[in-house]
């Protein structure tokens, strides 16, 4: 008995080490490395989206830090005007001798002229307090907007961070992936590019079909949809907004434009405008937003479809609703 088992422990052994090499390591199929690939670009496009948040947010934090900055100066000219009127009324006092003056006009024999230059001594001394006054609260203006200033100086400094790093990981994740192909033999590397373009061509011949549901969409919904539909075919790049190449904020954002309504140039930026509408109320031209925190847009297009720019990779054109893992999350109107 301890033999025969002895013999099926040997063999099951030898089976095991004399499995070849590249089934006990299979290399990935392209079809897996394809899905690598696709996940990867996505990732880097919800990166790229990251980073336009925080362009935005950085370009209006710039604008308003220099209001305040003006604002600063403005106070600080003021509190120089009020110090030196503040010392000149200071120096007059000195040089008149104000106190041994009205002692002298105490004693004096002429009532009226007492009178006279006491009134004169009581309108310095109201106007060294009104000034005072005036100093004291300049002063109080002054410090309390440097350190609005200060405030807005690290929002700054910490946005110009996160918009560093948003990119970064943007080109990390899109070099992760030209690595995956890299790595291919090149006749399966010509084979993947080939399966792409096919598709994306294909897409492209059923976006343009899709685009004729638009035709009876009026006012600023249809405007904006048909502006969109029209660069059907143009390719996704990180932060473009046209005319050739858009991201999908930048689509949107000028797809609005041309309807007249100003949109920001981040996906997460525009979610926040617009009327908020429930998700089976949804009517063509709406914007729908993807993502937790939000990194996707699209314009629906009505029967299920949306029109948008979806990722590095890829190019414009109407696609289903569903995302993938990022799930619809928000519904606006305009």
């Amino acid at each position: 008995m301890r033999s025969a088992l002895f013999r099926s422990i040997c063999a099951f052994v030898l089976g095991v080490t004399l499995i070849p090499a590249d089934v006990a390591h299979a290399e990935p199929t392209l079809a897996q490395v394809q899905a690598q690939v696709n996940r990867l670009e996505e990732e880097a496009t919800t990166a790229a989206e990251g980073a336009q948040e925080a362009k935005v947010k950085l370009a209006a934090l710039t604008r308003s830090l220099a209001g305040i900055q003006a604002q600063a100066a403005a106070q600080g000219k003021t509190v120089d005007a009020i110090s030196k009127t503040l010392g000149a009324i200071a120096v007059s006092q000195y040089k008149d001798g104000t106190l041994s003056q009205s002692l002298e006009l105490l004693f004096s024999s002429d009532p009226t002229l007492y009178l006279s230059s006491a009134a004169s001594l009581e309108a310095i001394t109201r106007r060294k307090s009104t000034q005072l006054r005036k100093y004291q609260s300049a002063e109080q203006q002054l410090n309390a907007t440097s350190l609005t200033v200060a405030d807005r100086l690290a929002q700054v400094k910490a946005l110009q961070k996160k918009l560093a790093e948003r990119s970064a990981l943007a080109q990390r994740k899109l070099a992760q992936a030209e690595a995956l192909l890299a790595r291919l033999k090149k006749e399966d590397r010509e084979r993947l590019a080939k399966l792409a373009e096919d598709q994306e061509n294909a897409d492209q011949a059923a976006s343009l079909e899709y685009a004729k549901n638009a035709a009876g969409i009026s006012g600023r919904a249809g405007i904006a949809l048909k502006y969109a539909l029209k660069q059907i075919g143009d390719r996704y790049v990180f932060g473009a907004d046209g005319l050739k190449y858009w991201d999908c904020s930048g689509l949107t954002m000028r797809a609005y434009e041309a309807a007249g309504v100003s949109l920001p140039h981040s996906s997460a930026a525009q979610a926040r405008m617009g009327k908020s509408i429930p998700f089976n109320q949804k009517k063509p031209g709406d914007l729908l937003f993807y993502g937790r925190p939000v990194s996707h847009v699209g314009i629906y297009l009505g029967g299920g479809k949306m029109v948008h720019a979806p990722r590095s990779g890829s190019r414009v054109k109407v696609a289903d609703l569903g995302m993938g893992r990022k799930k619809l999350v928000a519904v606006r109107r305009f």
